[in-house]
């Protein structure tokens, strides 16, 4: 599944391409609140911690560990998250949820690089800290169906693309280009709903 192989004159693996159809799914379900997302969501990171693995993006690598687990919490809160446990719906982050998400995003961010440049051959550990953390921080918000997700993934999916064309990973760069336009779809219709709901 490693070997390369040439595809719109690039080269992907069988791996990679099959890690970038499960993601696309997995953010058009999310964008359509489809409780399936999540089942998407731990198939795509488990076949992608293999690729970065092998990238050396071990940030990354570790991040889909993280990502399973908080798939699987996520997919739970989305049933049964809600007042008595209800299905969640769509809100926005107050004020304070706002300054907590960027502290955790910030802190993160200083401790993964720290431990990506002490403890790993990664040559690239803190944009791959930042990217990480910021990842958390927008999986931790979509499984609680904060409309403020969005601006995170749009924020890390472009830093993104520039990294993977740095790393050679050019159709997972494609990838996190075709995540920018879904996560402003993903924003626009998000913010629709919460609006709506505010006024029922």
């Amino acid at each position: 599944m490693n070997d390369s192989i040439p595809l719109l004159g690039f080269t992907t693996t069988p791996l990679e391409l099959v890690s970038f159809v499960l993601a696309v799914i997995t953010v058009v379900l999310n964008i359509r609140q489809t409780h399936w997302a999540w089942l998407f969501s731990i198939l795509s990171s488990a076949t992608y911690g293999v690729v970065f693995f092998g990238a050396r993006l071990y940030g990354d690598m570790a991040l889909q560990v993280v990502f399973i687990a908080v798939s699987v919490w996520g997919w739970y809160m989305w049933l049964y998250g809600g007042t008595r446990h209800e299905p969640l719906h769509v809100t926005h982050l107050d004020r304070s949820g706002k300054l907590y998400s960027l502290g955790a995003w910030l802190v993160g961010f200083v401790l993964i690089a720290l431990f990506l440049r002490t403890w790993t051959n990664t040559d690239v550990p803190h944009i791959d800290g930042f990217l990480t953390a910021g990842s958390l921080v927008g999986q931790l918000l979509l499984s609680r169906k904060k409309v403020e997700n969005w601006h995170v993934w749009i924020a890390v999916d472009v830093l993104y693309v520039g990294l993977y064309v740095y790393k050679g990973l050019m159709l997972t760069a494609i990838l996190y280009a075709v995540f920018i336009v879904l996560a402003w779809i993903g924003l626009r219709t998000w913010s629709n709903i919460a609006q709506q709901e505010v006024k029922a």
